[in-house]
C-alpha cells in the first residue's frame, strides 16, 4: 500500500490543486512538502490513525512511514495544520483520483447510488445544547422587547451573546441517529458508481434529513463523471422530492427513488386511502368512491401540495362517510410535481433498490468502522469535517482500486497518468 500511496501522490500537481506551500518560498527555511504530509495522512487513515500526535509518533517508530516520508519527522502541529488549511485542496485531490479511475476503466458512469449517514461532530452535546438554549433565550427576549412585555436583563443578554461568539462549531446541530439517539452531527452524503463501488462524489452537509440532497448529489456525480448524456441515480425513499426529481429529468439525470406518500391516519387505519380517489387531469379535480367531486381549493403553505376538498353537504349525507373521514368533509392532497414523482416511483423497481443497497451501504460501513474506527470527526466546523471526509474517501478509493487492479497494475497506471 505504501508504494501505491507514493505513486499516486508523486504524480499529482500540488500547485494546480491549490495545496499550500506546494512551491517553496525564495527566502526563509522551506516548510514541509505537502506531498509528504498527504502521504502521511493517507497512510494513517488506512490504519485508523487520524490523530496528529499519533501520526507524529508513527513517523518516529513505524518503518513503513519512515520509508514513505524519507525519514522526515514532522511535529504534530505541522501535521494538524496541513489538514486544517488544505481542506479544499484535499477535496480536489479526491476528484483527481476519480478522474484517474475513469481513465483506467474502474468507473463506468451509467448508474450511481446515493446515500447519506450521520457522523458525530467534534462538539459535545452539552456545548451544543448550551448554544441552542442561548439562541432560544435571545429569540424570546427579542420577541418580548417588540411588545414591551418585560424588562430586559442586560447581563443575561451579554452572557448569551458571549456564549454564541465563543462557540467554535456553530454549524453542528442535533440529529437523530440509530435506535432513537440524538447527538451533534453532520449528514454525510456520497454518490457511488455501480461498477466497482468507487465513491465519485461526497459532501458533508448540515441537513437533518436527505429530502433536499437528491439534486445536488446527482449533479455533483454527473460532473465528476465527465457530464454523461444520461445518468441513472438510485436512492432510498428519504430522497423523495418531486421538485428535485423534475429538475433532474431536465438535466439528463434519471432518478430511481421510492416515493414517500402521506397516509390517512384518522380512525383505525381502515379509512379510504388517496389511491381510491380518481384524479381528473382535464378539470383538475378528484372523484371519491361515492362519485362526489373534490374541487381544488389552493396550495399549502410549504408550496409542495395542492389541496382538494369535497362539499360538506355531500359528505354529511354520504353512506360511505364512516369509511372515509371523521371530519365534516374529506380532504385530499396532490403533490405539485405529481407527474415527476409518479415517473420516479415507477422506476424504483426491486432490482434498482437491490443495486442501491449493494453499492451505497458497503462504502459507508467501510468509512465508519474501517477508516474512522469510530464515526466522529476530530476537526471542528463543517469545513474541517469536509477535509476529514475527503481524506477518508481518498483512502477508501485507493484501497478499492488496489483491491480491483492489484498493486503492480495500479502503480503502473498511476505512473502513466
Amino acid at each position: 500500500m505504501c508504494r501505491v500511496i507514493e505513486a499516486f501522490v508523486e504524480g499529482m500537481e500540488m500547485g494546480a490543486l491549490r495545496f499550500e506551500r506546494a512551491e517553496a518560498a525564495e527566502t526563509g527555511r522551506p516548510g514541509y512538502d505537502p506531498r509528504d504530509l498527504l502521504k502521511l495522512y493517507l497512510y494513517g487513515y488506512l490504519q485508523q490513525v487520524r490523530s496528529s500526535r499519533r501520526l507524529e509518533a508513527e513517523s518516529k517508530r513505524n518503518v513503513e512511514v519512515m520509508w514513505l516520508l524519507g525519514r522526515l519527522q514532522p511535529d504534530h502541529k505541522s501535521i494538524a495544520e496541513f489538514r486544517r488549511r488544505n481542506s479544499a485542496a484535499i477535496t480536489e485531490a479526491c476528484a483527481e483520483l476519480v478522474s484517474l479511475a475513469r481513465a483506467v476503466g474502474l468507473v463506468r458512469g451509467e448508474w450511481v447510488a446515493i446515500d447519506g449517514s450521520k457522523f458525530q461532530a467534534a462538539s459535545s452535546a452539552v456545548r451544543v445544547a448550551e448554544r441552542e438554549a442561548a439562541k432560544r433565550y435571545l429569540e424570546r427576549v427579542e420577541a418580548a422587547d417588540q411588545h414591551e412585555e418585560i424588562e430586559i436583563d442586560e447581563t443575561a443578554v451579554a452572557a448569551a451573546l458571549k456564549k454564541l461568539e465563543e462557540d467554535r462549531e456553530p454549524e453542528a446541530r442535533f440529529m437523530h441517529g440509530p435506535h432513537g439517539s440524538s447527538a451533534p452531527a453532520y449528514n454525510v452524503q456520497i454518490a457511488v458508481d455501480s461498477e466497482h463501488a468507487i465513491i465519485v462524489a461526497q459532501a458533508v452537509t448540515t441537513e437533518a434529513n436527505d429530502k433536499r440532497s437528491l439534486l445536488p448529489m446527482a449533479e455533483a456525480a454527473k460532473a465528476a463523471l465527465g457530464g454523461p448524456t444520461e445518468l441513472h441515480v438510485v436512492a432510498d425513499a428519504g430522497y423523495s422530492n418531486g421538485e428535485q426529481a423534475e429538475t433532474c429529468e431536465r438535466k439528463g439525470i434519471v432518478p430511481h427513488v421510492a416515493v414517500q406518500r402521506s397516509i390517512n391516519n384518522q380512525g383505525d387505519g381502515s379509512a379510504f386511502d388517496r389511491s381510491q380517489f380518481t384524479y381528473d387531469a382535464e378539470h383538475d379535480r378528484f372523484y371519491c368512491p361515492a362519485g362526489e367531486t373534490l374541487e381544488r381549493k389552493g396550495v399549502k403553505k410549504e408550496r409542495t401540495r395542492i389541496l382538494y376538498q369535497a362539499r360538506a353537504e355531500a359528505c354529511g349525507g354520504c353512506v360511505l362517510k364512516a369509511s372515509c373521514t371523521q371530519t365534516r368533509r374529506r380532504t385530499v392532497y396532490r403533490h405539485l410535481h405529481e407527474e415527476a414523482l409518479g415517473r420516479m416511483g415507477q422506476r424504483a423497481t426491486a432490482e434498482a433498490m437491490r443495486l442501491r443497497r449493494s453499492c451505497a451501504e458497503h462504502p459507508f460501513a467501510s468509512l465508519k468502522y474501517w477508516i474512522f474506527g469510530h464515526p466522529r470527526f476530530l476537526l471542528r466546523g463543517q469545513r474541517g469535517a469536509q477535509g476529514e471526509m475527503s481524506l477518508a474517501v481518498l483512502a477508501y478509493n485507493l484501497k478499492r482500486m488496489l483491491h480491483v487492479l492489484g498493486a503492480a497494475t495500479l502503480i503502473a497506471k498511476l505512473a502513466r497518468a
